[in-house]
């Protein structure tokens, strides 16, 4: 299968070619300005493998959570692409590719979501597929809880939380375009794609930013 996948949920932009098996990515550190820093990402990408966007049978995007504007990113393109070629789309958890890439198999993955608060989950690997053991969720970093013993952390999140009792903690694992698409790969092979219209950013947190009352009280 040839898919192209996104992933613009934190500072980091990239992009990934799957061609049957065989990941190509890019990407590139930028807080800003991912939606115009992707296409021509893929453009590389595509252009290196002799193919164009019409040779795609489906995409991927990292679904969340992360930034809002990020996730909308990633998805609108996904999107876009898709519906001009009736591609299927199958959003892929921001925090589980961040567990793809630690290379570890017991992982919390935490990303900082501002506003003094953190995005986590707690994720067991089970074959080509992680499993939630701590669905993902928006707390304090006081907050966070591992299941237990022996779990790695990753994720900028714990700049602010600290180590919490893990094993180890890797602050600099980030999600990938290449993680989302090794995640994606079996998943639309089973046929879990979804039609453009239906896919979605996963927030988490529906808050954005305080109000100016919330800031007064802090």
């Amino acid at each position: 299968m040839r898919f192209c996948a996104f992933e613009t949920a934190t500072d980091w932009c990239s992009v990934a070619l799957w061609l049957d098996g065989e990941s190509r990515s890019l990407e590139q550190r930028a807080p800003n300005g991912h939606a115009g820093l992707a296409l021509p990402m893929l453009e590389r990408l595509l252009a290196g493998a002799g193919l164009g966007a019409g040779d795609l049978q489906a995409v991927a995007f990292g679904a969340g959570p992360g930034a809002f504007t990020g996730l909308r990113i990633a998805c609108g393109l996904a999107q876009g692409i898709a519906f001009a070629r009736n591609l299927p789309v199958i959003g892929i958890s921001t925090l589980e590719a961040m567990a793809e890439e630690s290379d570890a198999e017991r992982v919390v993955a935490c990303l900082d979501a501002r506003m003094g608060e953190v995005y986590w989950a707690a994720l067991e690997k089970q074959g080509e597929r992680w499993r939630e053991v701590v669905a993902a969720r928006c707390t304090r970093p006081a907050d966070l809880a591992p299941p237990g013993e022996g779990w790695i952390g990753c994720g900028n999140g714990f700049e602010a939380c600290g180590p919490m009792g893990l094993a180890r903690v890797l602050p600099e694992i980030h999600p990938t375009a290449a993680a989302v698409a090794r995640l994606a790969a079996p998943r639309l092979a089973a046929g879990e794609g979804v039609d453009a219209a239906l896919a979605a950013p996963n927030y988490v947190r529906d808050k954005v930013a305080f109000t100016q009352a919330e800031l007064a009280a802090r």
